[in-house]
């Protein structure tokens, strides 16, 4: 998960849109389904016409790149409150009182907690780090000074979201640590209730004896369902009595395992059938905390370090998140393993390669550290192949799997921005792994995007090194997965092998996970060098949302789907074991020329802006403004930066405002030269010329100095999402007046930076809506024909299977379809799998695919050169939906 360009990219498409925009055909407006959020509908740079037919041209008894078992798969990181609050079932937050104001500045060690005294009559609490602690990776404990009269004093924990999830008549099995210097114990009354005080379930009663830690436990059963309950402990006797680990869990867990994961989460991502599990992160990984690197303290605010998760949960460590929260470790890495092995999935865990990404550029100089990550490296395959009599495999027997966990794959490093660096000390794990592990596969990475120097860089050193397989991560626009559908056929096919770990559309509308599934059939086209794929992310709860899209989405009493995870599912439950070649005609269209206003903007920084003039290609000034009559011809959104003309320049003086575009001239313009000075004034990062402005949502924009003033690119926004056309290198000095050219010509843009020219693109991808593959599932005998439709317009398409094979005459059917706006919610679900059957099928024979739609059609054939016997249709891994009956005419 990149903490650069992608993070910028999502958040200018929230502010300056809010929603994804549509690309419809030419003369057609995109409008919202019913519960679904309107967007305003992209101008496309692509002229379609409104009804297109198409030919689909099958070798169905040819045979193309066999498409690996493990071909999609899932990626978990602990980011949108995934883990704790998510995924792991635990129901009290901040359990063992560690949270701290220098992980969140919202925190303290009572987050979660209030003192409750049900008759009035109060005692004192206060968390405490001593030496009496629970031990010393469970530093913090809660201490209870009881009054000696009354009812009771004590705390009481809300859990996540509104509250604690409780389902009536469930068991919930409690627990917690605690001592008491009281000679005669000190009775502790622990309550289930609903915000007001009132019981959910009859209470337990336990008394502490004597001063060393001991684990207490006791099981609730629900009496009430309630999503807002609380967790209350109150003790009584006087005195003081500690308190730790304090843990509420639901027995109904996934495959009911203690320290399990929540069931219906867990449900839906086994329902993917993911043929890989890729863990714990992400940007988590290699920066582990926003504090770098540190040698091992079990202090606060490390960077992720397998050993810390693993062994009794009350010993492992509790870290900050980089994504601005605590984890507790609940879910280790012996959860992570189990968790793979339950759900069928290949386990591919990823390990520090101790130079950091994610926007940041740190590399450690300490070979000692280095070191030791190496061989920690080494122990964590011991930990999940070793056997039972080793130190590490000796560790996961006591933890309850005495066979190993069978892992064959291992990442190293994360999106790293300083790639001599990072592949420098990834050649010493490399190394050091081959000679004591040589069937692990040791995959590699190519930084945060793409394309750019990075990319290339990395992907040169992986090639001339013979690493065997790279990770590839892009967040990019609707637009951008339409028009590189064919990113892979060029790909070397002797180089090293792709593992596209983390991509997605930028938003969770329909429209998004139709450009997604169109992308998907150029990577099985190519499943020759693509061999594993993941959407990322995979969980967002709805109350703790960083990043989106996101492949399922929970509160704490319900979950649902996205419409991406429908088309996800939808292709891994229907991989097939080989692509068959075939090829499908194209969408007919003009290329439009850029065309657009212009903008000023600021990300984090301050500037000034002067001399802005736009100047046609026949000469004419379209715009002249050099501030000394104010800033009339220039539109402000409220609340975006504060501009204001500053001794006769545009200032935009917030230096922590992001995304602060202003606007000027005509969204029509076309073949124009804009030219300006710019200053930096203070702040992270430089500054932002946009041009070929259509609306919000739609422009593009010269970023100089960005990604934390260490590079400069041209990013293409389109429908709320973004793309990079053009980066280097670079940085902008404080105070220096620069002057900035851009010339757009038809689809052309040249860039001049201080009179030299800078680069220059041409923007001439189609993003082409109607794409198709085909594979085969030797299993039944069938093909697999899968098209994706993202148009308005309905695609009649005549459908050639050749003659070398014998089809049935039925066909099974999965469909999904809706509007391009539509957004699965927890109360509306509109994109869901529709099954129906198709008879009259042919060896040729016409189907016309719905506006915006996916559509798999299994179709039952004979005498192909894998001597399928079968010919009747049986479609797999469709679910939902209605079902229907139609004859091919």
């Amino acid at each position: 998960m990149s903490r650069s360009r992608p993070t910028r990219a999502l958040a200018s498409a929230l502010v300056l849109a809010g929603a994804l925009g549509t690309v419809p055909a030419a003369g057609s407006t995109a409008s919202a389904a019913p519960g679904s959020t309107a967007s305003a509908a992209v101008t496309t740079d692509y002229a379609a016409p409104a009804a297109t037919d198409y030919t689909v041209e099958v070798d169905a008894a040819g045979t193309g790149p066999a498409i690996a078992d493990t071909m999609y798969g899932v990626f978990f990181e602990d980011i949108n409150r995934a883990a704790d609050g998510g995924l792991y079932a635990e129901l009290v937050q901040n359990r063992s009182f560690e949270y701290d104001p220098a992980d969140n500045a919202g925190y303290t060690g009572m987050t979660a907690w209030a003192p409750t005294a049900p008759d009035g009559v109060r005692g004192t609490v206060g968390v405490v780090d001593d030496t009496g602690r629970l031990n010393e990776r469970n530093r913090r404990y809660l201490r209870l000074d009881l009054p000696s009269g009354g009812q009771g004093y004590g705390v009481v924990n809300a859990g996540y979201n509104s509250g604690i999830r409780l389902d009536r008549q469930r068991y919930y099995d409690f627990s917690l640590w605690a001592r008491t210097g009281a000679a005669a114990g000190t009775p502790l009354t622990v309550r289930l209730t609903d915000p007001a005080g009132a019981n959910l379930a009859p209470p337990l009663r336990i008394v502490v004896r004597g001063d060393t830690w001991t684990r207490y436990t006791g099981t609730f059963r629900a009496t009430a369902t309630s999503s807002t309950g609380r967790l209350a402990v109150t003790g009584t006797g006087g005195g003081t009595v500690r308190l730790d680990m304090v843990s509420l869990f639901p027995r109904d867990t996934f495959k009911n395992r203690p320290n399990g994961m929540r069931r219906d989460l867990a449900e839906k991502v086994a329902a993917l059938r993911p043929g890989f599990l890729r863990f714990p992160g992400g940007c988590l990984v290699n920066t582990g905390s926003h504090y770098g690197y540190t040698a091992p303290n079990y202090e606060r605010r490390r960077s992720y370090q397998w050993k810390d998760t693993v062994g009794p949960v009350e010993e492992r460590a509790t870290n900050a998140n980089f994504w601005g929260y605590n984890q507790s470790y609940g879910i280790g890495y012996y959860e992570y393993f189990q968790f793979a092995e339950d759900i069928g999935a290949m386990p591919l865990p990823v390990v520090p390669a101790l130079v950091t990404g994610c926007g940041q550029n740190r590399a450690t100089d300490d070979p000692e550290l280095l070191r030791r990550h190496v061989q920690d490296t080494l122990d964590l395959i011991e930990f999940a192949n070793g056997p039972a009599t080793s130190e590490w495999g000796g560790l996961r027997a006591r933890m309850g799997h005495p066979a190993p966990f069978g892992l064959t794959h291992l990442g190293v490093g994360n999106e790293e921005n300083l790639p001599d660096e990072f592949f420098t000390r990834f050649q010493q794990f490399r190394a050091a792994i081959e000679a004591a592990y040589p069937e692990i596969m040791v995959i590699s990475n190519s930084g945060p995007d793409d394309a750019g120097g990075t990319f290339d860089r990395l992907w040169q050193l992986n090639r001339d090194a013979g690493v065997e397989m790279v990770d590839e991560h892009y967040y990019n626009s609707p637009e951008w997965f339409l028009q590189h559908n064919d990113r892979y056929d060029s790909y070397d096919r002797a180089g090293p092998k792709v593992f596209l770990g983390e991509y997605a559309s930028q938003d969770n509308r329909f429209y998004n996970a139709l450009t997604e599934a169109a992308y998907m059939t150029g990577l099985e086209r190519n499943a020759d060098v693509v061999r594993l794929a993941s959407y990322a992310p995979l969980l967002a709860n709805e109350d703790y949302v960083q990043w989106r899209p996101d492949l399922i989405w929970f509160n704490n009493s319900t979950s649902w789907p996205s419409a991406s995870y429908q088309v996800q599912k939808l292709f891994m439950t229907n991989v097939g074991d080989e692509v068959v070649p075939s090829r499908a005609s194209g969408t007919p269209g003009t290329t439009l020329p850029i065309t657009g206003a212009v903008g000023l903007s600021t990300w984090a920084t301050s500037a000034a802006y002067d001399d802005v003039t736009v100047t046609a290609a026949d000469g004419a000034t379209l715009l002249r403004d050099d501030f000394s009559g104010g800033a009339g011809q220039w539109t402000h959104a409220t609340g975006r930066g504060s501009w204001s003309v500053v001794d006769g320049a545009y200032v935009q003086s917030d230096a922590v405002a992001e995304d602060t575009m202003v606007t000027a001239g005509d969204p029509g313009w076309r073949d124009y030269d804009l030219r300006v000075t710019a200053t930096k004034r203070s702040g992270r990062e430089g500054f932002l010329v946009a041009f070929g402005v259509r609306d919000t949502g739609n422009f593009y924009w010269w970023n100089v100095g960005g990604w934390n003033n260490t590079q400069t690119a041209v990013e293409k926004a389109s429908g709320g999402g973004k793309q990079t056309m053009i980066a280097k290198p670079g940085s902008v000095e404080t105070g220096r007046a620069y002057d900035l050219r851009i010339s757009v010509r038809d689809r052309t843009v040249t860039l001049y930076l201080d009179g030299q020219e800078w680069g220059s693109f041409t923007d001439d991808r189609v993003a082409e809506p109607f794409r198709q593959v085909v594979t085969r599932d030797r299993a039944t005998g069938e093909l697999v024909l899968k098209v994706v439709n993202a148009q308005a317009s309905e695609a009649a398409t005549r459908i050639d299977l050749g003659d070398r094979v014998r089809v049935g005459s039925t066909a099974r059917v999965t469909t999904l379809s809706g509007g391009p706006d539509d957004v699965n919610t927890a109360s509306f679900t509109p994109i869901q799998p529709r099954e129906s059957r198709l008879t009259g099928v042919r060896n040729s024979f016409s189907y016309t695919f719905p506006a915006y739609s996916v559509t798999f059609i299994r179709l039952g054939v004979a005498g192909t050169a894998t001597g399928a016997a079968g010919v009747a249709g049986t479609a797999t891994g469709a679910v939902g939906g209605g079902s229907m009956e139609r004859t091919v005419r």
